[in-house]
């Protein structure tokens, strides 16, 4: 038992301090403590307290931070996954993905979700990342009409990335259930490409 701790900490150690911050970040927010400190976070991540700010700045830079992992988590999946090759299809998968990836862990993600939503000095990129995985997502936007194809891979990406983040909102104020989550976006999504899809 004691080597498994001797071997724990050497890895622990040797990790990229960033990563290390937002592991501990997530750990304290998975046992309900959504409102650590950075002395708390400090602690945990076991670096001195300085760290964090000097990686991140803020707790809120953090939590967009945080929040570029469950993109980029969701992008991965998706890559990792066989593709239909029609758009719509294929942002459907994206959003079985990404309602997946959220429901991994809603402590946690509820608690992303409700910090980068308050807004304030910290500002990350996520409207940009999340646009990046829905065009990402529609591809080369393969069945939807050939005539405003190329307009619809150029729009539906932001409104895509806008209606998910919608649906997140109402999830994380619990005013949709974990179940809720995933066909609620769909319907959206399926409004959006509506008006690019054939009748």
């Amino acid at each position: 038992m004691r080597e498994d701790k001797v071997e724990t900490g050497a890895k622990r150690r040797g990790e990229p301090v960033r990563q290390r911050v937002l592991d501990a970040a997530e750990r304290l927010l998975h046992d309900g403590k959504a409102e650590f400190s950075m002395r708390d976070l400090a602690s945990e991540a076991g670096v001195s307290f300085a760290t964090p700010f000097n990686q991140f700045g803020s707790k809120p830079a953090i939590m967009h931070a945080l929040s570029g992992r469950r993109i980029d988590a969701m992008m991965a999946r998706f890559d990792a996954t066989p593709q239909p090759p029609q758009a719509a299809d294929r942002v459907a998968l994206a959003i079985d993905i990404a309602v997946a990836v959220m429901l991994d862990e809603p402590i946690v993600n509820r608690a992303v979700m409700a910090w980068i939503g308050t807004g304030g000095a910290a500002s990350g990129e996520v409207r940009s990342n999340s646009t990046a995985l829905w065009a990402h997502a529609l591809g080369d936007g393969a069945g939807l009409l050939p005539l405003r194809r190329d307009e619809a891979c150029r729009i539906l990406p932001a409104q895509l990335a806008l209606a998910f983040r919608g649906a997140l909102s109402f999830w994380t104020a619990g005013e949709l259930d974990d179940e809720e989550l995933g066909p609620a976006a769909r319907k959206i999504a399926d409004t959006l490409l509506q008006a690019y899809s054939f009748d």
